[in-house]
């Protein structure tokens, strides 16, 4: 398989994980917490270094490698966020619960304002017992394997 349509299935991937994510959200009403949406932008940046790997003649490995780094990416979030939805460790405080016995009244009211409706900590969907950002992480892993042996097709071919 050439290193061209490694990247190719590797950029696609991103694009149906992003593109499912946006339905779970859009079509199924399954709104994200801030995590999901961390999530997601290493998936876009995946895209975009697939795109301009494949528009020009001969991949360069910079965008190969800026592909990996940013499955790499995401597969950390989501396994990070699999370590917050299972209590590991906490999240960040923007999105996960808090102990109001510990606020004043008046930080108390300014957290209620600007809390998010959708907690990191808590499992939205899943399925076979791995919640999306399992799924996630585990996907993402996968398509870091992708893009380097993609890398590693195109340094055997081309000298540095």
């Amino acid at each position: 398989m050439s290193s061209r349509l490694r990247i190719a299935i590797a950029g696609f991937s991103s694009f149906l994980l992003l593109a499912g994510a946006l339905a779970f959200q859009y079509l199924g009403g399954l709104a994200p917490c801030p995590m999901c949406i961390w999530q997601r932008w290493p998936h876009l940046a995946a895209i975009l270094f697939a795109l301009a790997a494949i528009s020009i003649r001969t991949p360069r490995r910079v965008f190969i490698l800026g592909g990996a780094l940013s499955a790499a990416t995401t597969a950390a979030l989501g396994a990070y966020h699999v370590g917050v939805e299972q209590r590991w460790w906490e999240g960040p405080s923007s999105c996960v619960g808090f102990d109001p016995s510990l606020m004043t009244p008046d930080e108390l009211l300014q957290h209620l304002a600007t809390a998010p409706l959708i907690r990191c900590d808590e499992i939205a969907w899943e399925f076979l017992g791995i919640s999306m950002a399992g799924w996630n992480a585990l996907l993402s892993a996968f398509l870091v394997i992708v893009w380097i042996s993609a890398f590693r097709q195109r340094r055997e071919a081309i000298p540095l």
